[in-house]
């Protein structure tokens, strides 16, 4: 039983130091947020390894394959350049999340969120208590987060109808920083899914990609 025993830890050993050495291949982690309230902050499954997947290739980046999941009030936030946060509904940020978001935000770290459709008046709500001296501003088609490898002079490309308004990138912005880019009425997670998923062209799929390829590569340009 003993010999048994033993060979179960060594094995267990063996796993975890091989799962350690494939992530120091990578140079960097992304994360999704995981935020309380009841919406579904888990939604597009597909999308962010898609979206790495086509960092790695299309910017040579040396990002993880897969996404973290951290929470809001965790001390691990401060382990990612960039956090992505979407959903259709509710959202809540107790007092610790949000002073630790800000304090994320404030110290280097990029936030994106993308309304999956529904989220708008619970993000903007939850987000005063982020920053309540900000107010979201729409980011003009000449700032660099459109200009990064791929240009789109005319702001965010329109994914899925929703109400039929035109795609709009709002932003906060910390000491003339921006920290926080949110996608409304664009739904760019959904454009990074799987083709099978929504059965979008792909040329709207590379669209999609091409913005959020341009997201991450200016998170990394403003941390470092």
């Amino acid at each position: 039983m003993k010999i048994y025993l033993l060979r179960i830890a060594l094995l267990l050993f063996i796993v975890q130091c091989s799962m350690l050495h494939v992530e120091a291949q990578y140079a960097y982690k992304l994360a999704k947020l995981k935020y309380s309230g009841g919406g579904d902050w888990y939604a597009n499954k597909t999308s962010m390894p898609n979206l790495i997947r086509f960092c790695n290739q299309n910017l040579r980046m040396n990002i993880f394959p897969e996404e973290d999941i951290v929470e809001p009030g965790s001390p691990d936030l401060f382990s990612y350049p960039l956090v992505h946060l979407t959903g259709h509904g509710n959202v809540i940020f107790s007092e610790s999340e949000a002073k630790n978001l800000r304090k994320y935000l404030i110290s280097g770290g990029f936030l994106h969120i993308d309304d999956n459709y529904g989220l708008d008046k619970f993000i903007r709500r939850e987000m005063k208590k982020v920053f309540p001296e900000l107010d979201f501003r729409e980011v003009p088609f000449n700032h660099p987060i459109y200009r990064q490898r791929f240009t789109f002079a005319n702001g965010l490309p329109k994914v899925h109808e929703h109400d039929g308004k035109g795609p709009q990138g709002y932003g906060l912005f910390y000491q003339g920083r921006l920290v926080c880019f949110y996608s409304y009425e664009c739904d760019l997670g959904n454009g990074w899914e799987d083709q099978s998923v929504y059965n979008d062209p792909e040329e709207l799929r590379q669209r999609a990609l091409q913005m959020g390829a341009n997201i991450v590569q200016f998170a990394f340009t403003t941390n470092q």
